[in-house]
């Protein structure tokens, strides 16, 4: 009777043209780590974020999210990476973003659901005649839906109205001979150079896009062209209920995009939401705020837990007989404001 081992040499090399390696496993994916900035949270992580893959940073607002955020932006732009942040809420501060370290002439900051200002572009600014900025007079009469003169006044020129029709027949058309249409011209408009005083409001602020919707498109185009180290996709400020409701295909098409280029995506958000296509997922639990007084806001203590990591880098491939002590998955550390400085 062969062995299972047997077994399984003649199934692989029956197999081998059509499905090769059919009882291998993939090899895991060991992707390289980016450092934080932050020593405690780097120890944690093993050395840092994950490079080319999806990492999710859950959490309510004010809970240190966009502070780990930036101070990844700040290590990659020091070391001369051009990084993106798709602001799906936009609520970034440039001035907290440069305060945290960040470049931002390599940075690339995306306002998703920013209202265009009425000193938009000239080439998207149209000015109409004033004919059409004005409003039409109000019909009076009685079919008008108006209130018009008497009908005593208006039965005097019913005698005018009718002698018109009694007209004689040679000014009026046969209704036997054809008669040609005539098509009324269409008004073009040219754009203005200037934005005119009776301008209107830009035609693609008409019909806006949903946040999220411009958050997700930007997303695609930025992965689609490539270049950028880091990109930030900032959905923190959304409902959980409306992130939820994007497509898991979404996700995975960001993770397969991001190992095609090797650019590590950090996904904001108060839900975790990205599955399995997320390789790393960290919880912020609701920061602690710091007062060295008792009116001065010195700032926040963050709490982080790794709840999920996909693949950990083992120092060895000997399995212990004993169960290996487990690792810390929390870390806690302060993070100040500019005003209250470095202690």
């Amino acid at each position: 009777m062969p062995t299972a081992s047997a077994i399984r040499i003649q199934i692989e090399s029956a197999l081998a043209r059509k499905v090769p390696s059919a009882l291998t496993p993939a090899p895991k994916m060991m992707h390289q780590v980016a450092a934080t900035g932050i020593d405690i949270l780097d120890e944690v992580l093993k050395g840092g974020l994950p490079v080319g893959a999806v990492s999710e940073l859950v959490g309510p607002e004010c809970s240190g999210r966009t502070s780990v955020a930036l101070s990844f932006l700040a290590r990659m732009t020091q070391a001369e990476k051009v990084c993106a942040w798709i602001d799906g809420c936009d609520t970034l501060d440039p001035v907290s973003a440069a305060a945290a370290g960040v470049d931002l002439a390599r940075l690339l900051w995306v306002r998703c659901g920013a209202i265009p200002k009425k000193s938009a572009p000239a080439s998207y600014d149209f000015a109409l005649p004033q004919k059409y900025l004005v409003p039409p007079a109000a019909t009076k009469g009685l079919h008008g839906g108006g209130f018009g003169p008497h009908p005593r006044t208006e039965a005097k020129g019913l005698s005018q109205a009718v002698g018109g029709l009694l007209r004689p027949e040679a000014i009026w058309p046969r209704c036997a001979e054809p008669q040609r249409r005539v098509r009324p011209q269409t008004e073009t408009f040219a754009p203005s150079l200037r934005p005119a005083a009776n301008a209107v409001a830009p035609l693609r602020s008409r019909k806006p896009w949903s946040r999220m919707e411009q958050a997700l498109r930007a997303t695609d185009l930025l992965l689609q062209g490539g270049g950028f180290s880091a990109i930030v996709l900032d959905l923190g400020g959304l409902s959980p209920e409306a992130v939820s409701q994007v497509p898991l295909a979404t996700w995975y098409r960001y993770r397969a995009a991001a190992e095609r280029t090797q650019s590590s995506i950090l996904l904001l958000t108060q839900h975790p939401c990205a599955k399995s296509s997320a390789e790393l997922v960290l919880r912020f639990n609701p920061a602690d705020a710091i007062c060295d007084e008792r009116t001065v806001f010195s700032g926040i203590e963050p709490q982080v837990e790794v709840i999920r990591r996909r693949f950990a880098e083992s120092p060895t491939n000997v399995i212990p007989m004993r169960k290996p002590p487990q690792s810390a998955k929390v870390a806690n550390w302060q993070s100040r404001t500019v005003w209250a400085g470095r202690r």
